[in-house]
């Protein structure tokens, strides 16, 4: 939008006091402004921000990371938040793959859930994908599922909580996978609003079952570095098997008193570890 131009101002002899008030400001201004966000950190110097790119997870879509986008967006980060199609590790890694080949320049990677093993997949042989964040999620080695590693460690309630509905597409049927509408509160995000989560039980997005089950080709994780919140209230993924993953793979790990949803109900923690990564990033 075109801005109107001002006239001219008239041309007035500075006082001394205003004088000294025009120095100090261009001292301020030389010096560069001291950015920091709400955690208390600065922003990193040199050069463009990394594009972030959030993966969302099952029984659930892109929204999950409105309060996180928010706040990559106001510390000006280009952010990118695509559809995951929850049909299944390989189908669903190589649409977000071709997603990040559409992006220039260096990318943090972010996956939620079973959007952690999408991710793992999508940015292996990626050279511009410079950091990994997993938020309570499943990060499977090669020949891994996340059905898989849901049985590997107790305190996961979300199985029995699981409604198999049966479908056919252009492509076949199979059975989607979705959390009770019940059981969606206790077990997905015990730590919002109950009248927030019955809307989200509403609206929730499956995963196919055959899917889920579906072994990783490949495990980014190995060659890339990484970052994993813990949620130590998750019951939908054990907050061992969180832990047993972030250590495997060497991530810089933070725990959290948070549901499956940290995001959600930690926005701003999850920033700064995002945010954390890509300062490493551009560190390196």
């Amino acid at each position: 939008m075109a801005v109107p131009s001002s006239p001219a101002p008239r041309r007035r002899r500075l006082s001394r006091t205003g004088a000294l008030v025009l120095v100090a400001t261009a001292v301020v201004f030389a010096a560069g402004p001291a950015v920091a966000g709400p955690e208390g950190g600065g922003e990193e110097g040199g050069g463009p921000k990394p594009t972030v790119v959030l993966v969302h997870g099952a029984f659930a879509d892109a929204s999950g990371w409105n309060d996180v986008v928010e706040r990559l967006q106001h510390r000006g980060y280009p952010v990118v938040a695509p559809p995951n199609p929850l049909r299944g590790v390989g189908n669903d890694s190589t649409y977000v793959a071709s997603v990040l080949e559409s992006i220039e320049g260096p990318i943090v990677l972010a996956g939620h859930s079973y959007g952690g093993a999408v991710i793992s997949q999508a940015a292996a042989g990626n050279p511009d994908v410079k950091a990994l964040v997993y938020i309570s999620a499943f990060m499977p080695d090669v020949g891994e599922s996340p059905a898989g590693l849901s049985g590997k460690f107790p305190g996961s309630e979300l199985q029995p909580a699981l409604r198999p509905v049966p479908y056919t597409d252009a492509h076949g049927s199979g059975s989607d996978l979705y959390i009770k509408n019940d059981k969606f509160h206790a077990v997905f995000a015990a730590d919002l609003p109950e009248e927030q989560t019955r809307v989200m039980a509403v609206e929730q997005r499956p995963v196919a079952a055959a899917g889920f089950a579906e072994e990783a080709t490949a495990a980014a994780w190995k060659t890339i570095p990484s970052w994993f919140v813990v949620a130590k209230n998750d019951k939908a993924i054990a907050p061992d098997l969180e832990r047993f993953e972030a250590r495997r793979a060497g991530s810089r790990t933070v725990e959290v008193d948070s549901s499956h949803v940290a995001m959600m109900s930690h926005p701003d923690l999850v920033t700064r570890i995002i945010q954390d990564a890509a300062r490493a990033e551009a560190g390196a």
